[in-house]
């Protein structure tokens, strides 16, 4: 079966039952050249990042992904603040020695000693919630689950677009391969009446004539780029029905055919009649290409 050819275009959001609340699982994956990850999680959760960066590897191979995980506030059973006591001691400490020095019969207030900024904190030290662990690794498998099924459905509609500029160009080189023989008979013949012009006046034997427009027409034959365009077209079809990671050999193969297209461009600019209908056709094809390389950029 062939493997999935898939965009690197998703997003997929998964929610599973954690104490009291919900863990919550976010991926989005947008083009990169390469893979590139970031992981947007509370600091509780930490000692699984290395889990989170193995699984995504083993689910993507291109594209910039995001991960979100966010946990219930108390999830874990223990506040979300947590009260720095020995700050508070210090406090009441130094409250106490300061009224004693000063002779003042004073008494702290707990309660502006609690509004002191810093004398809370987001409790660190709690650790992650209990099942924590389990729940992420489920949330998060079924997230990448999700997200390549979005992705896939993004890789079927951008490789059927892509089979049909392959199509187009397949027909345009061999609608130029039908006139190639009016192209070279033209180009042959326009050739042998400028030599006969350049040297009138001079003997030159016909048949000698004959041979050097021949061989000057036969550079200018467009066979061998035609033959390597059809080859190329064969090969991207291959390619699109492969599957897979695919995006990296059509970048190269679409530079190979338009380098084609170009030289195929350059041969037949003088060859009249038959190279008008074989540019159109070859502008036609170049165009195609360019199609195919703008939605292959979003291939994985």
């Amino acid at each position: 079966m062939p493997a999935p050819l898939r965009s690197m275009t998703g997003f997929a959001r998964v929610r599973h039952r954690l104490g009291d609340g919900e863990l919550v699982v976010s991926a989005k994956s947008v083009n990169h050249r390469g893979l590139d990850l970031v992981i947007q999680a509370p600091s509780a959760l930490e000692p699984y990042e290395s889990t989170i960066r193995a699984m995504v590897k083993a689910s993507v191979v291109r594209g910039h992904v995001e991960v979100r995980v966010s946990i219930p506030k108390s999830a874990n059973g223990e506040a979300v603040l947590a009260l720095d006591r020995e700050f508070l001691h210090d406090y009441l400490r130094i409250f106490r020695e300061e009224a004693a020095a000063h002779d003042l019969d004073s008494q702290p207030d707990l309660n502006a000693a609690l509004r002191i900024p810093g004398m809370f904190a987001a409790s660190e030290s709690a650790g992650p919630p209990e099942g924590a662990e389990t729940a992420l690794a489920e949330a998060l498998a079924r997230a990448l689950e999700e997200l390549n099924e979005f992705r896939t459905r993004e890789g079927n509609s951008i490789a059927a677009e892509l089979r049909s500029h392959n199509q187009r160009l397949t027909a345009a080189a061999e609608h130029m391969e039908r006139l190639r023989a009016a192209a070279s008979e033209y180009f042959q013949k326009r050739l042998a009446e400028r030599l006969q012009e350049v040297a009138k006046g001079i003997h030159i034997d016909p048949q000698r004539l004959a041979q050097e427009a021949a061989i000057l027409a036969d550079r200018s034959d467009i066979g061998e780029e035609l033959a390597r365009l059809k080859i190329h077209s064969a090969q991207l079809a291959v390619l699109l029905e492969a599957g897979g990671e695919v995006g990296k050999k059509l970048d190269f193969l679409l530079q190979e055919m338009n380098r084609e297209t170009n030289t195929i461009l350059s041969k037949t600019s003088g060859a009249g009649e038959p190279a008008m209908k074989i540019t159109d056709l070859a502008l036609a094809a170049k165009a195609a290409i360019e199609k195919i390389r703008e939605q292959s950029l979003n291939l994985e």
